[in-house]
């Protein structure tokens, strides 16, 4: 049995799943996860399993067939999503319908939402069953799960880290800018989604390796070479 990364649409992260076939990276699959049976794609090779990981299983390769189906229901869940909003909005509902995604076999369809405040999203389930018979459920994201599932463009002008490469959201602190002696302008430290910038933690350790070794603002230093001597 071997280990493999995969990797969903909407995310980057990489999810470690049990397969009987070692497929190679880039290859579709039909994988049984949390929610049911959908497609994804091997984005590793095959690792280790862990004693303590929890693992979903790789049902077999994608077939034309699946992927035509998958489509189909995406397709749909686009559709829906639209359609949605559109209720939401005649209704008054202060919701934001981020995405709308089917099981492959359509036993389960999630409407992911941001909201701020604790909504009632009952009167819309009608909506949904008058265009498919799945169960629905309704998924709460925060904002950077938002930017990580639309997918944005950061200050750099390079796709947003969350929906790139990020496998987890670390704690982001305004002390970290500090540390990085950078201008504490909300707008230029925001990412798209309205938070701290993901990349305020990349390199915040080798800032505070380097301020430890530095001398502070008005120590008196001197030239090792010459003996000169001034003021930080």
């Amino acid at each position: 049995m071997f280990v493999l990364p995969i990797r969903f649409e909407r995310s980057p992260r990489l999810h470690p799943m049990l397969s009987e076939v070692a497929h190679p990276v880039g290859t579709r699959v039909v994988v049984q996860g949390k929610r049911g049976p959908e497609v994804a794609t091997v984005r590793g090779e095959p690792g280790e399993r862990q004693a303590q990981e929890r693992y979903g299983m790789v049902l077999h390769a994608a077939t034309p067939a699946d992927l035509e189906r998958w489509a189909d229901l995406h397709r749909q869940g686009e559709d829906l999503k639209w359609l949605l909003r559109a209720r939401a909005r005649e209704r008054g509902l202060p919701v934001k319908l981020v995405a709308v995604e089917f099981t492959l076999d359509e036993s389960l369809v999630t409407v992911s939402y941001s909201a701020d405040e604790r909504i009632e999203l009952s009167s819309l389930i009608g909506e949904v069953r008058a265009h498919t018979r799945a169960r629905v459920n309704f998924a709460a994201v925060g904002p950077r799960e938002q930017a990580q599932m639309i997918g944005t463009l950061g200050a750099c002008g390079r796709e947003n880290c969350s929906s790139n490469h990020l496998q987890e959201f670390a704690p982001v602190s305004i002390r970290m800018a500090r540390d990085q002696q950078l201008p504490l302008n909300p707008e230029k430290l925001s990412g798209p989604c309205g938070r701290l910038l993901c990349c305020l933690q990349f390199e915040h350790v080798q800032y505070q390796e380097l301020l430890r070794e530095l001398p502070r603002k008005n120590a008196r230093v001197c030239h090792e070479g010459s003996g000169a001597c001034g003021k930080v």
